[in-house]
């Protein structure tokens, strides 16, 4: 009878392991889910601004050195790879030259009512709503894969079997959390 017990005992720890190990492993895919969104919606930005930077050229050349700049950000943002800290660290500093790069229009009104600049505006503007969002999903289910990972008795499961915590996809410099200004009315 003993014996009985013990192979119940064994079995229910085998089936609550699996469990949580599924459960686990479900939560890192949401995360790799919501990182493939917010990959794709900052791919889409990063293809945005060389067409942005090409339009507003014609109109403001003696700005150069915005131009150098936005260039060299979009660089550093699209060199930081899959790591979410350094991602978010170099789209925060992309942000900046973004948006001074959309208040151009203002300047030059002939550029303002440029129709493929207000389209790329509209689209720009869009793009940055997406990824608003991408980032919300992302950070809710990294939030879930790291309360389930820190969480007893997740975690010995999560040790086990390396399901480790991921990091927030955050903007550090609290100037850049904005979402560059970008009007589309003439």
């Amino acid at each position: 009878m003993t014996g009985l017990y013990l192979i119940a005992a064994v079995a229910i720890i085998a089936i609550v392991i699996i469990v949580l190990f599924n459960q686990l492993i479900a939560k890192r895919q949401m995360v790799n889910n919501g990182w493939a969104d917010i990959d794709v919606q900052l791919k889409r930005r990063a293809d945005l601004i060389p067409q942005l930077v090409t339009t507003v050229q014609g109109y403001a050349a003696h700005e150069r050195q915005l131009f150098e700049e936005v260039a060299e950000r979009r660089n550093a943002a699209l060199a930081a790879g899959d790591n979410a800290a350094a991602r978010g660290e170099a789209e925060s500093a992309l942000s900046k030259p973004v948006g001074r790069l959309i208040a151009l229009g203002e300047a030059y009104p002939e550029l303002k009512a440029n129709q493929n600049f207000l389209e790329l505006q509209k689209e720009l503007s869009d793009t940055e709503n997406k990824i608003e969002m991408a980032r919300r999903f992302y950070n809710g289910a990294v939030r879930e894969l790291n309360t389930a990972v820190e969480s007893f008795p997740s975690n010995i499961v999560a040790s086990t079997f390396g399901v480790a915590k991921r990091a927030f996809f955050e903007i550090t410099n609290a100037s850049d959390r904005a979402v560059p200004n970008v009007s589309t009315a003439p």
